[in-house]
């Protein structure tokens, strides 16, 4: 059977919805190997321990609903924030069933949250750590456990289309710089992990969707302005093969110092799970 054209490929990923952080249309498409954490699996029994949750840029709230469903017992207060108004729609429809409360808030604006909220704050993916309001929003002795992009995180894609990125751009996701920034706003570091993960991209198609869902990776991307890359592109994965990137990923713990007053386990008990350690892939984006 003759393979899809060029053009066939790209009409399809630009019709596709990006809401959410649901990455099932990439099947069979593309795949990114998996940080050995298992940070969802990992998330769920910390939420069976907790009383209040926050999950900071819950996208579709895909994540979260995975975690509470794997959960031993459910918080008393579950909160989520998302700045995306068709994720904050998705999420709030995922979620809702589960008594979580969706909260739409800017990225960049403060937590509209008293001091002392919450024992547990979660994030995957995170734009920017906003490290001074989870440090307020957190109750003494509570804990900061997300899973953060890293640095030059799949810039052999990006840099097929903006060109070699200088140094400040590539490092700013650095691990040493979050740890100074948690602890700068008065955060204790307990874990802090990072891996370097294996994609691979199938065909053009899977290119457009990635780059048309994870718009930071190349700011205004649109198939018009780019069509001469996505092209030139789409024929070297005819010629080679899958298009090989790199994503970077970081696990981060961190405590406000004090005792939660519902606290139970021992305060510096580090336990992280270590499930998914198989270094199987699956597709870009699952839990």
């Amino acid at each position: 059977m003759k393979p899809p054209t060029f053009e066939t490929l790209v009409a399809e990923a630009a019709s596709a919805p990006t809401e959410g952080w649901d990455f099932s249309w990439f099947e069979g498409r593309a795949t990114e190997a998996r940080p050995s954490w298992g940070y969802a699996v990992s998330m769920s029994e910390r939420l069976g321990r907790a009383g209040a949750v926050l999950d900071v840029q819950t996208g579709g709230g895909e994540v979260l609903d995975f975690a509470l469903g794997k959960a031993a017992a459910q918080p008393l207060l579950s909160v989520a924030t998302e700045g995306w108004p068709p994720n904050v729609a998705k999420a709030t429809a995922l979620l809702r069933p589960r008594g979580v409360a969706v909260v739409a808030v800017p990225e960049d604006a403060p937590l509209p949250f008293a001091d002392g909220t919450f024992d547990l704050v979660v994030s995957r993916h995170p734009v920017r750590p906003n490290w001074d309001e989870i440090a307020r929003v957190l109750q003494p002795g509570g804990t900061y456990f997300a899973q953060h992009v890293g640095p030059g995180s799949v810039f052999e894609l990006v840099e097929r289309f903006l060109g070699p990125q200088p140094e400040d751009v590539r490092g700013a996701r650095h691990p040493d710089r979050e740890r100074a920034d948690a602890e700068a706003a008065g955060l204790d570091v307990v874990d802090l992990r990072a891996e370097r993960l294996r994609m691979e991209f199938h065909d053009i198609g899977a290119v457009v969707h990635f780059l048309r869902k994870v718009v930071w990776m190349v700011p205004g991307f649109t198939v018009e302005a780019y069509e001469p890359h996505l092209r030139a592109l789409h024929e070297r994965i005819e010629r080679e093969g899958p298009f090989i990137a790199h994503s970077a990923r970081q696990l981060f713990e961190a405590r406000k110092p004090g005792w939660l007053p519902h606290q139970q386990h021992h305060p510096h008990d580090r336990t992280s799970a270590r499930h998914d350690t198989s270094g199987r892939v699956r597709d870009p984006g699952t839990p």
